[in-house]
């Protein structure tokens, strides 16, 4: 019997069978039994586009487990079930006193999926967070803990999306937390809005960035979509040199190996806000989000990320990749 499988484009999708596990002993058995299966391990969805059926299972985390595991003068170790939704679990950690997820706020998905993704948003990203990583392995059923030093950490990636893509399910993720709460403002207009704020407060950050994302964003249970869909590009620094001379207003951001550029400005130039095809469309108020204005398959929502790939490319010179995964 086929059953539908969540994602928050709104895609209709199915797979053979759809399981969810509420223990480590029970994703095991699962493992188990499963044994010569094509098996997915998803979480909320909220990264996914899926272009057909899934022609085997699908296995999803009900693990909700959360509690502190360590702490000293400075900092709290909080371990976390897979399955939470992330923004629940930043609110309990702000609501207990202990920042540093504050800036990622309201950003769709679940914990196991900061830990794959590396979610970031406002100059913070997962791995700034992460100790360790526990997971199970989906071929043998066998327990490994990364460390976060071994997870690979990238812009938008990590070793579970590459070398070890498919191979393991987390578990759960061990974050340190601190107790004394120091802002991160530079990012955005974060500064403009909170820098003079008296007694600034990890909520009042939290508060603040959840009025951006709110009206910015579209909410995936009035019109789906996926988050930002492409990554921000880093390009060589001659390479934004040539661009800077010929687009002066260009935002951009200086980071290790060169300088990111904004995808949705990109997209914005090509003059695709707000334009659809079909029932795919780019979302009015933020270019780099592609929202399904209504029985949009996947085939529909991929065609327009093609064109608007052709596009920045042809005039920009730079190949903006998907931040979502597409199956």
């Amino acid at each position: 019997m086929y059953r539908k499988i969540q994602n928050t484009f709104g895609i209709e999708a199915q797979a053979d069978r759809v399981l969810e596990y509420r223990t480590e002993a029970e994703l095991r058995t699962f493992v188990s039994v499963l044994a010569g299966e094509t098996v997915l391990h998803v979480g909320a969805g909220s990264n996914l586009l899926f272009t057909r059926d899934f022609k085997g299972v699908v296995l999803h985390s009900g693990i909700r487990l959360v509690m502190p595991v360590h702490e000293d003068a400075e900092h709290v170790w909080v371990k976390a079930g897979a399955g939470i939704t992330w923004d629940d679990f930043v609110a309990y950690t702000i609501a207990r006193g202990w920042s540093g997820a504050e800036n990622l706020s309201l950003i769709p998905g679940e914990v196991g999926a900061s830990a794959v993704q590396n979610i970031g948003a406002y100059g913070v990203e997962a791995k700034d967070l992460i100790e360790w990583v526990d997971c199970i392995s989906l071929t043998d059923g066998s327990s490994r803990r990364f460390v976060v030093g071994e997870c690979q950490y990238g812009y938008r990636t990590s070793i579970f999306k590459t070398d070890l893509k498919g191979q393991y399910a987390v578990t759960y993720v061990t974050y340190r937390l601190s107790k004394q709460f120091v802002p991160r403002l530079e990012y955005g207009n974060l500064s403009s809005l909170l820098a003079e704020k008296p007694g600034l407060t990890a909520a009042d950050v939290r508060r603040t960035i959840i009025d951006i994302r709110r009206e910015k964003l579209p909410d995936p249970k009035v019109l789906g979509n996926a988050g930002s869909f492409f990554m921000n590009p880093v390009v060589s620094r001659q390479k934004f040199e040539d661009l800077w001379a010929l687009y002066p207003q260009m935002p951009h951001y200086d980071v290790e190996h060169g300088v990111k550029i904004p995808a949705g400005w990109l997209i914005e130039q090509c003059g695709w806000k707000g334009r659809s095809l079909g029932p795919a469309g780019v979302y009015e108020k933020q270019a780099l989000i592609l929202v399904n204005h209504g029985g949009a398959t996947g085939a529909d929502i991929l065609r327009l990320c093609h064109s608007i790939q052709h596009d920045v490319a042809e005039r920009f010179d730079i190949l903006i990749q998907p931040e979502v995964n597409v199956l």
